[in-house]
C-alpha cells in the first residue's frame, strides 16, 4: 500500500531550497561587491573618506 503524497511538506522543501538559494545568490553579490570595493580602494587611497571637503 503506498502513501499519499504530503503535499504541504513538498511545497514547504521547495520554498527552502528556494530560500537557501536565494541566500547564496545575494551573498555571492555582497562578496562581489565587497571585492570591488577593496579593488578600487587599492586603486584610489581616501576613497573610503566619502566626499572632498572645501
Amino acid at each position: 500500500m503506498a502513501f499519499k503524497p504530503n503535499y504541504n511538506q513538498q511545497r514547504a522543501e521547495r520554498n527552502r531550497a528556494k530560500q537557501q538559494k536565494k541566500q547564496e545568490k545575494l551573498q555571492k553579490k555582497e562578496d562581489e561587491v565587497a571585492r570591488r570595493k577593496a579593488e578600487r580602494g587599492d586603486e584610489l587611497p581616501g576613497a573610503d573618506e566619502g566626499a572632498p571637503q572645501g
